[in-house]
């Protein structure tokens, strides 16, 4: 775990990111003041953590049988990719267009809405009675993806910024995204050789997850100043953005999903898994990829994302549940029991 930390850190190192001509910025460093170098580091090295853990426990949700089951019968994962990194980045890029975000602002929002799904979807999912196979599977395929797709879709949407061409780290974000893949795995192969300890790891690194926001959030008030944290996170274009884009995301995955005749569940779980970014590795990316004096505390915005992700998804499920509760309708969704293989269960709905 340390060696993997050491690594991560020399990776984003400012020797590295210096000497590498892809991530030079020609983004002019703002008026936003630099962390103390303890504090700083210590985010860092937190948030790297952080992502290990998560990632690992996004592996201990992945079942291979579960994932071929779906690969043979791609409908519901191919439209959940489309929706993932179609509407998504395009949402991100309208709205800091819209909204008139400043280069720097505008470059935070279009990662986090190229990022892929995170686990929170799951979760979110299985409150909505979705189809969790699917959930999980689009999580891994989205996961996977990544590696080329976020490069990219940030590449051409960049196009469309004055002096954004070169201002992405290219190279660092792919590293980050590379890195991701490890800690999955071994949350896989600890699913399929100790699947007793999966739950257990899942709901560690949840906890942990949101023990790290805080910690991160309180060490970054009290050192960059309250007032400059306030005017920058807090901004009404930011804050706008920050409550759209998930909400974007959960209408626009479920009218897809609709209009390619998925059952509830499907519609249901794609809706959730399309506005939920995985802002663990937003956040690393945006703290260790960029300067500094660059980024000031727009790292946090993954946080005030989250904030209004997991608000409006909760609005949601209630709205689900009364309308399951209160109204009865003439279809109802029952669940089919499908082999996948000799000792797996696949649990679909109609």
């Amino acid at each position: 775990m340390e060696d993997s930390i050491d690594t991560a850190m020399a990776v984003f190192s400012d020797q590295y990111l210096s000497s590498n001509d892809s991530l030079l910025f020609n983004i002019t460093p703002t008026h936003f003041p630099r962390l103390p170098p303890i504090i700083d580091q210590t985010i860092s090295i937190t948030t790297i953590v952080i992502l290990f853990i998560t990632m690992v426990s996004l592996g201990c949700t992945m079942e291979v049988p579960k994932i071929k089951a779906h690969i043979l019968k791609p409908k519901g994962v191919a439209i959940a990719v489309v929706a993932q990194f179609g509407v998504m980045p395009l949402t991100a890029f309208s709205l800091a267009k819209v909204l008139q975000l400043g280069p720097v602002e505008a470059v935070v929002v279009l990662i986090c809405g190229c990022c892929p799904g995170g686990s929170l979807s799951n979760i979110l999912a299985l409150s909505l009675k979705g189809d969790m196979n699917l959930s999980i599977v689009m999580t891994t395929c989205s996961t996977v993806l990544a590696l080329g797709m976020m490069p990219l879709l940030l590449y051409l949407y960049c196009q469309g910024f004055s002096n954004l061409e070169s201002a992405v780290p290219y190279a660092g974000i792919t590293l980050a995204l590379v890195m991701t893949l490890f800690p999955c795995g071994i949350g896989i192969l600890i699913n399929y050789y100790r699947p007793q300890y999966s739950k257990t790891i899942t709901k560690v690194g949840l906890s942990l997850l949101l023990m790290a926001t805080v910690v991160i959030g309180l060490l970054a008030g009290m050192t960059i100043g309250g007032m400059d944290l306030t005017l920058t996170l807090l901004s009404p274009p930011l804050m706008a953005t920050a409550a759209l884009m998930p909400l974007i995301g959960y209408t626009f995955g479920y009218v897809l999903s609709y209009l390619f005749k998925l059952n509830g569940s499907g519609r249901r779980t794609i809706s959730m898994e399309t506005g939920c970014q995985n802002i663990q590795l937003c956040s690393t990316i945006l703290k260790v990829a960029f300067p500094p004096d660059v980024i000031g505390p727009l790292y946090l915005f993954p946080m005030i994302y989250i904030v209004f992700q997991v608000g409006e998804a909760l609005l949601l499920i209630v709205l689900f549940r009364v309308h399951r509760r209160f109204f009865k309708t003439p279809k109802t969704e029952k669940q089919v029991y499908e082999a996948v293989d000799g000792n797996q269960i696949h649990i679909s709905s109609v």
